[in-house]
């Protein structure tokens, strides 16, 4: 039985110095002060100086601001001050959803080629830490896991340097209406992206230590993703290659190789993907190809 690794804001009120052409009064005298034409005031620039730094704290009256204070205010604010004064959280949440034309697993076949519902969601945090879980339905007269899986997974992704990425974590693959029995596994799984331009390729590893429900033996997977985008063009062609050693296989002696070629078109949130996937081995232990006959599949992705 194969299972899968899923997959500022600121205000800034400024008042100037009104000098008014109008008649004025001296206070506590009836004196009429002549009226001085406004080309022939001088004003002491100490005076100014000194009203730079004056805020007034009587309620109702203005705070004096100069020039200088306004474009510090105007200027650009760093990225992480911005976020902390906006509140942004650190946490973001997402979920997915697909429709298939089949679940395939590491090149094996979990519906006997029957439609698959899957999704899941996604509590991310800004260090590259997170958490998720997944789900999708089986065919249970076939496979014998029961009708769901379920998949609980947590772990660290983020770029190493530029053009490198990383993911590193562990996922329960859970099966929550089985029949009797150990069925229930624990994978460790950890890869490395390099990008160039429009291409990645990605190795990966994925282990399971033993456990009863493997048989009390262990399972390893070794595998590549390639990814090369179109340029101008919402499209991408995959390649994937992988290899399994252990008690998830269908194989006489435990190993086998998967593979998939495929095809994506970004639709703005949706993915439409068409895969032709297949596993080869040793003696496969399935005469009729329930589980191992090549298939083309067809999958509607969206993430949100």
């Amino acid at each position: 039985m194969l299972t899968s690794i899923r997959g500022l804001s600121a205000a800034t009120f400024s008042a100037g110095v009104l000098f008014s052409a109008a008649p004025a009064f001296a206070s506590g005298s009836n004196e009429v002060i002549t009226e001085t034409p406004a080309d022939e005031i001088t004003i002491n620039p100490e005076l100014i100086a000194a009203a730079a730094v004056l805020e007034t704290t009587v309620e109702g009256a203005p705070v004096l601001t100069l020039a200088p204070t306004i474009e510090k205010a105007t200027a650009p604010v760093e990225a992480d001050t911005a976020n902390k004064v906006a509140g942004e959280s650190e946490l973001s949440f997402s979920a997915n959803v697909a429709f298939a034309t089949e679940y395939r697993f590491r090149g094996v076949a979990l519906t006997d080629g029957e439609f698959a519902v899957q999704g899941g969601f996604d509590l991310s945090h800004s260090s590259g830490l997170y958490l998720g879980t997944w789900a999708s339905n089986l065919d249970e007269d076939t496979v014998g896991f029961g009708s769901t899986e379920l998949d609980l997974y947590g772990g660290w992704s983020g770029n190493l340097t530029e053009g490198v990425a990383a993911d590193v974590g562990v996922i329960a693959y859970l099966y929550p209406d089985a029949g009797p029995g150990e069925f229930d596994y624990i994978e460790f799984y950890g890869s490395v992206s390099f990008s160039f331009g429009p291409a990645s390729v990605t190795p990966g590893i994925a282990y399971a230590p033993d456990q009863d429900s493997l048989g009390g033996t262990d399972n390893l997977y070794l595998y590549t993703d390639v990814s090369v985008g179109i340029p101008d063009s919402p499209i991408t062609l995959n390649g994937h290659l992988g290899y399994t050693d252990g008690f998830l296989t269908f194989t006489t002696d435990s190993e086998a190789i998967d593979w998939s070629i495929s095809a994506d078109l970004a639709i703005g949130p949706a993915t439409l993907s068409a895969a032709y996937v297949g596993v080869e081995g040793d003696a496969l232990i399935d005469p009729t190809g329930t589980f191992t006959d090549d298939a083309f599949v067809v999958t509607l992705s969206a993430s949100f």
